[in-house]
């Protein structure tokens, strides 16, 4: 298996920079060569339009573009994100194991994830020829499955 470069997710980032209307921000690739439990993650400082696309080496090469766009859509859909999360706070307060506070973030996040999973596949069938998607949590949820 082919490990992920960082000159593979910048030619990545360039298409989907262009395709997003993200090309006022400064982005920049990060090949994550330790142990790490992530597919991909971005880290971003709203203030100066600049953020880190973080993706795992081991991602296998044929599913590179969909974990980009995916982490590309998280910062395209930031602004709404931090607003919902910063509501949730202020309505719940700062206690996190206050179980209404958790089931409302359990709730945004699983419903931002899933949203973000939609939109993803919906970019790649309009602006790739790429028709498969990756099946990880699923796969992983066969794997467990047939372990007993």
């Amino acid at each position: 298996m082919k490990s992920i470069t960082e000159e593979m997710i910048g030619e990545l980032l360039k298409k989907w920079q262009e395709i997003l209307r993200l090309r006022d921000w400064d982005i920049k690739p990060v090949s994550v060569k330790q142990d790490w439990r992530k597919s991909g993650d971005i880290k971003i400082d709203r203030d100066n339009r600049m953020a880190a696309v973080m993706i795992n080496e081991t991602v296998p090469e044929a599913h590179l573009e969909e974990v980009v766009v995916h982490e590309l859509l998280h910062l395209k859909l930031y602004g709404m994100d931090q607003l919902l999360e910063e509501t949730i706070n202020i309505l719940f307060g700062p206690d996190n194991s206050d179980p209404k506070k958790e089931f409302a973030m359990n709730t945004f996040f699983l419903e931002l994830e899933s949203t973000v999973e939609d939109l993803t596949k919906a970019l790649l069938t309009a602006h790739s020829d790429r028709k498969d998607f990756w099946f990880k949590r699923v796969d992983r949820q066969i794997k467990e499955e047939l372990k007993t």
